[in-house]
């Protein structure tokens, strides 16, 4: 091919999407690549919640036999190689050659779209390639709110009602890259779903960020966390600052929680235009900063969780400098027996990894510790400040 052949007209391909339902928008995009390319089969695979596999999101007849299933672990494989290096991956089998082309939306892994061809690609179908992975995942985007496909791709396990409730109070995307700042974030749930939760929004020229942690468990802690995060959305998308959306949130859980129920948090709000952060601590356990090699933990002041006190919370001075890592954690990510996890050597020797895969890691770590028995939520929230001018 040439390279301006039209095959190579990413507004072509999308086009295959306008005749497709949500569920298959996809596929369609990917079986019409497979065609211009002369593919021998293509599949989609979904990254799942885990981080540790991805899920065909279709199994359609002929599909090849050594994939059963439909489930592929990310380690030590292509897939994950794909997706750690956001670089295509070749590998020659059977004198067939998989392509395995990495599918992100900002940063955030959507998945991993898999080709097999007879001839070698060349580096020029490998550059269109490239593109047409990151074409699939806006349109898996967009689509992905018409249709529970690949929701359901993503979910390796059944969820309880608590941890449906937990999942809806997440943003859609789990990592975003905007410019001045890299944000990703992972909940690695307990058993019994402790009220963990994570959210943030990257609007013209303010970031938001927020981690929090609803007392109790199951429904009782998905029900209270609901109450906290509707009340800091409600506050952010009103415009508030940052010390009235506390109040706002405080507020709430003071009005309609239990006398008993409480949630510890920190609120975040980076102005993009003077280059300063704000945050409000609610008594939750204190963040690392990774500066020059070196990480620390910052030395805030605690005020009570949200819903205790009608004393509303302090907003204090958070500083940036452009090549910070800011790491911000729930309790457990703490607990007893995580002790001997070390995070901050984690987040030292993670310094040069996409915050992404850094975040993985350091959940991967406290799930190993405890054996896979966690005792509450482990949430880790990692945020990049590059600077206003990047």
């Amino acid at each position: 091919m040439a390279s301006n052949d039209p095959a190579f007209d990413l507004r072509d391909l999308l086009a295959a999407v306008e005749s497709a339902p949500p569920a298959a928008a996809a596929e369609a995009v990917a079986v019409e690549l497979a065609r211009r390319l002369g593919a021998v089969d293509v599949n989609f695979w979904i990254a799942d919640y885990s981080g540790r596999s991805v899920v065909r999101a279709e199994r359609r007849p002929g599909a090849p036999a050594e994939h059963p299933g439909g489930h592929m672990p990310l380690d030590d494989g292509p897939w994950g190689a794909a997706l750690q290096s956001q670089a295509v991956q070749v590998v020659a089998d059977a004198g067939q050659h998989h392509i395995y082309v990495p599918v992100t939306n900002r940063g955030d892994a959507v998945g991993v779209l898999e080709l097999i061809v007879d001839a070698v690609p060349s580096h020029e179908v490998l550059r269109y390639l490239a593109a047409a992975g990151r074409a699939v995942a806006y349109v898996v985007a967009a689509n992905r709110q018409f249709t529970d496909l690949y929701e359901w791709g993503m979910r390796t396990t059944h969820f309880t009602l608590p941890a449906e409730i937990q999942r809806r109070l997440l943003p859609s995307a789990f990592s975003c890259e905007a410019g001045p700042v890299t944000i990703a974030a992972w909940l690695e749930p307990s058993h019994d779903i402790g009220g963990d939760t994570f959210d943030y929004s990257v609007d013209l020229d303010t970031v938001h960020l927020s981690i929090t942690d609803a007392v109790g468990h199951e429904l009782e802690g998905a029900m209270l966390a609901t109450l906290l995060v509707g009340a800091l959305r409600n506050g952010r998308r009103r415009d508030l600052d940052l010390a009235a959306q506390a109040a706002n949130a405080n507020t709430a859980l003071r009005l309609h929680a239990k006398p008993h129920q409480f949630v510890t948090g920190q609120l975040v709000r980076i102005d993009l235009a003077s280059e300063t952060a704000l945050i409000v601590n609610a008594g939750h356990p204190l963040p690392f900063r990774l500066r020059g090699g070196e990480v620390t933990e910052l030395a805030l002041d605690a005020d009570m969780p949200f819903g205790i006190s009608p004393t509303a919370q302090r907003v204090q001075r958070l500083d940036l400098e452009p090549g910070d890592r800011f790491v911000f954690v729930t309790d457990g990510m703490l607990e007893r027996n995580a002790a001997r996890v070390e995070l901050p050597d984690i987040i030292r020797a993670t310094a040069q990894e996409h915050a992404r895969e850094a975040v993985h890691r350091m959940t991967s770590a406290v799930v190993d510790a405890v054996g896979g028995d966690l005792r509450d939520d482990a949430t880790v929230v990692c945020l990049d400040w590059h600077g206003a001018g990047q």
